[in-house]
């Protein structure tokens, strides 16, 4: 199958690299001219044979926004755009809605997997219409694992992205559990060997998991974990799943939490810790740390 990729970065490049390593036919864009097969998006266009499939992965928000523009412009009736970046799920039925009015088809697409799903494939999680969603099946067959797995229609336009944000959510909730055993182990002056515990999860135990195996090969290369800050960034997601679970007023504490720890992560000196320590001393006359010290 023959079909246009805009955006060649991290995983777009990946992506277009294994449909390739699969046998379809991928012309891709990026605005690096070291990755990419043509000049320009308008390039990319006329070089697909109609009924064309676009992909689309590029950074959610206004660069998204403005590619769709551009694809409403240049596609026919008939297109195809699968918008396979971390679009917010309400932003996707208004591209649906904005291609519709030119006869282009749509859907949105959550993809997981990171680095290394050019080997090992990757999740798919997509939102649309049945007959959209079976035309573009053999491209979600080929990124997806080999051995079976990792493909769901979700609902209709949207849903794709939803569930890949609840999926990122809870990422958020289990990376947080793995770091602060890891610290409570570190702390406790009883455990000897932290990362050999940790790798010895791996088999047998119900935690054992992908980020598991992830964190033991982190600790393999850096066992103090000494190259590396303290600090966390956060892509969107998280803060997504928990307005979300504000707005279905859907408890989500686990989750909710891990963001705020990333939140914390990034504070040198916490000016809430410091209220804390200066009201302990007003009602107690507890002890505090002068910042000089």
């Amino acid at each position: 199958m023959q079909l246009g990729m805009i955006g060649l970065g991290k995983m777009g490049g990946n992506m277009a690299a294994r449909l390739r390593d699969k046998g379809h036919d991928v012309i891709g864009f990026d605005f690096d001219p070291q990755v990419r097969d043509v000049g320009s998006v308008t390039e990319l266009v006329e070089r697909l044979a109609a009924p064309r499939i676009v992909w689309l992965m590029v950074p959610a928000g206004e660069p998204t926004r403005s590619s769709i523009r551009e694809l409403g412009e240049l596609l026919a009736p008939g297109d195809l755009v699968i918008e396979g970046g971390n679009s917010h799920y309400r932003d996707d039925r208004e591209h649906a809605a904005e291609l519709a009015r030119r006869g282009v088809e749509y859907l949105d697409a959550g993809v997981s997997g990171g680095v290394w799903g050019r080997e090992n494939g990757y999740g798919i999680m997509v939102g649309g219409s049945p007959e959209s969603v079976e035309r573009a099946r053999p491209v979600f067959d080929a990124l997806t694992p080999d051995n079976g797995g990792g493909f769901v229609h979700a609902g209709s336009v949207g849903a794709g992205h939803f569930v890949k944000m609840v999926h990122n959510g809870i990422e958020y909730g289990m990376m947080q559990a793995f770091a602060e055993g890891y610290e409570l182990m570190a702390a406790s002056g009883i455990v000897d060997d932290v990362p050999g515990t940790l790798a010895s999860w791996r088999e047998g135990t119900v935690v054992r998991s992908w980020l598991l195996d992830l964190l033991v090969r982190a600790l393999d290369e850096d066992p103090g974990l000494e190259r590396l800050r303290g600090y966390a960034e956060d892509s969107g997601e998280g803060r997504w799943t928990v307005q979300a679970a504000v707005d279905h007023a859907v408890p989500a504490p686990v989750i909710t939490a891990a963001l705020y720890a990333r939140f914390a992560s990034r504070q040198e000196d916490s000016p809430a810790m410091k209220v804390i320590a200066a009201l302990r001393n007003q009602f107690g006359g507890h002890a505090v740390t002068k910042a000089e010290e």
